[in-house]
């Protein structure tokens, strides 16, 4: 499975378009321009599972930088402010990760 099998190519371009200048980002905004806010509660799992690079069951800090590349290869990677800003808005237990229930709030908020 992939994100395309789930999101729309061009919903994803359009995405990542619009955060290409560096502390762009807002993952509100790239959660509605994607069609993930959309999507049911099972596909933002899907999706939270693709996003887990090492298939801990989290997505840490170093995982989150590299978010966008996750949807097309070559994007940007995510400032640190971004990246701490991003994990501050999920984070809701304060490990310092963002597990597959916190993802899927912050999506669906």
């Amino acid at each position: 499975m992939s994100l395309t099998d789930i999101l729309s190519p061009s919903d994803i371009a359009a995405a990542l378009r619009d955060c290409q200048a560096p502390d762009s980002f807002s993952h509100k905004k790239f959660f509605q321009i994607s069609g993930m806010s959309k999507k049911s509660s099972s596909q933002i799992k899907d999706i939270f599972r693709l996003l887990d690079n090492d298939q801990s069951g989290f997505i840490e800090e170093d995982e989150l930088k590299y978010f966008l590349q996750r949807f097309e290869y070559g994007a940007r990677v995510l400032t640190t402010s971004e990246t701490k800003t991003f994990l501050a808005a999920a984070d809701h237990d304060g490990d310092g990760k963002i597990g597959v229930e916190e993802f899927q709030e912050m999506v669906h908020s």
